[in-house]
């Protein structure tokens, strides 16, 4: 290993030599931090010495941080804010505090939120958030230690990817409670709870994932947004709704919120329908999610694994804290207090379980729901992915937003001629971007109709693509 990092260093060496990069005092500093994870301390010292070869860069290591805590530092940092981990959750508490104080009167207080740590760093940073937070009532499992595993059946990832429950959680004892599920560095959440099956009276898990997460962001913030048009009328009362909201003093707010096509189509159907919003589409991966939500006013993104945030302009968050108090309404300065504490909960750097957290139990008490009122407020479609092997490919090109075939048009139409035999059919193919293999996606009314169609695309491909070319 110091062999192989003694040729990494003299390799960029030799790079600030031939570019003439110039050295001296420090220009710059890196942040470093690991998780708990034994090999910690080892990668970290190596990383050091490979940033410090760099003339004139300090390495400074910050410890055991969730990754989201890291990127929260560097923002702040770069702001000539505090960057400590202490300021991060005296931001995270004040902004909870103020938004419980903020809240109706004789606030819903719900029943013990139960967390799954995944055995990762996430762990006991939502132990300390939680010390902080006396109205924050939670019971922490796979919170790591000897014997157990770093995202090993626990974790949000496994949790919505194969939709059973945790280690250490049982479907009888742990029956309608309020659960959720962060991932091994803490920037993903699910929700989920045990309660008899849709389809029989057996328990079953039920998965409220990131659409469904995002579209309690999404009425809560048009909720305060139509507070503060002085209107009054809630969320849900009316089906045509523009996306946009004009604040006295202000202008027109835009509101967008941007999923990919693997979005389920029912939670597509609520943010454009229930609640007039505009969906954005983009490429699958945070980085395009992230980039789209930078366009709006407010900008909220979630993919289905949990990763998501709320992104706010910061000259929307100034106006807000300068002129926010001229609204001419209680309810409307009352709204726009709100959204500022909102602005300080939330990581605008990169998705954060914590902030998700505490937003979703804020959600809840303001409008004193259970989980399984929450899971109501639409059903997801039943879907089915496939990956197809042994073809080219790169035959297939897709539009932006990778819901359609472009490269190979007589592909599609026979696509658009299976999805139309389905009752809310949807179905789209992509390339993947690492293996020879063609991913499908697919949508229907009922979970047999779903598999069947995916099973029907996957032949398409099979019949429209060149065998892979040999390696």
């Amino acid at each position: 290993m110091e062999l192989k990092l003694q040729i990494q260093m003299e390799v960029v060496e030799d790079v600030i030599k031939r570019e003439d990069i110039q050295g001296g005092s420090p220009s710059g500093k890196v942040f470093l931090a690991r998780d708990t994870r034994s090999t910690g301390p080892a990668l970290i010292e190596a990383a050091r010495k490979g940033i410090e070869a760099v003339q004139g860069v300090v390495a400074e290591n910050k410890g055991i941080l969730t990754t989201p805590q890291l990127h929260w530092m560097v923002r702040a940092t770069n702001k000539d804010e505090i960057g400590s981990e202490l300021q991060y959750f005296q931001t995270l508490s004040n902004a909870f505090r103020l938004l419980l104080d903020l809240g109706p009167s004789n606030l819903f207080k719900p029943e013990t939120l139960i967390v799954d740590a995944s055995n990762g760093v996430g762990a006991s940073k939502i132990l300390e958030l939680g010390q902080k937070l006396e109205a924050l009532d939670m019971e922490i499992r796979n919170t790591g230690g000897k014997g157990n595993v770093l995202n090993y059946l626990v974790g949000a990832d496994f949790v919505q990817k194969e939709k059973v429950f945790p280690l250490n959680f049982d479907a009888s004892s742990d029956q309608d409670k309020r659960c959720v599920s962060v991932d091994g560095d803490a920037d993903r959440l699910v929700y989920f709870y045990f309660g008899p099956s849709q389809t029989d009276k057996s328990l079953a898990m039920h998965l409220l994932d990131g659409d469904k997460i995002m579209a309690l962001f999404s009425s809560f913030i048009l909720d305060q947004l139509r507070m503060m048009e002085k209107s009054t009328n809630f969320v849900g009362e009316s089906d045509s709704r523009p996306p946009n909201v004009v604040i006295p003093g202000y202008g027109t707010v835009k509101l967008g919120v941007v999923q990919t096509a693997y979005a389920n189509g029912a939670s597509t159907n609520y943010l454009q329908q229930k609640l007039g919003l505009e969906v954005a589409l983009t490429p699958t991966g945070v980085k395009h999610l992230h980039a789209r939500a930078e366009a709006y006013d407010i900008g909220i993104y979630f993919e289905a694994n949990g990763h998501g945030t709320i992104l706010m302009q910061e000259s929307f968050v100034d106006w807000l804290r300068e002129h926010g108090n001229t609204l001419p309404s209680v309810e409307g300065r009352t709204a726009v207090k709100r959204l500022v504490a909102v602005s300080e909960l939330f990581n605008s750097g990169v998705g954060d379980a914590l902030s998700g957290i505490l937003m979703v139990e804020i959600i809840l008490r303001y409008r004193e729901w259970s989980i399984q009122q929450w899971d109501s407020i639409y059903t997801d479609l039943p879907s089915k992915q496939l990956t197809i092997k042994g073809v080219d490919r790169s035959l297939i090109t897709t539009t932006a937003d990778e819901t359609r075939v472009k490269s190979i048009p007589q592909l599609q139409d026979a696509i658009d001629v299976e999805v139309a035999k389905y009752k809310a059919g949807r179905s789209f193919v992509r390339p993947s971007g690492t293996e020879n293999l063609v991913r499908v996606y697919a949508e229907a009314a009922t979970q047999e109709s779903a598999v069947t169609l995916a099973e029907a695309v996957g032949r398409l491909i099979l019949q429209y693509l060149q065998a892979a070319p040999e390696s």
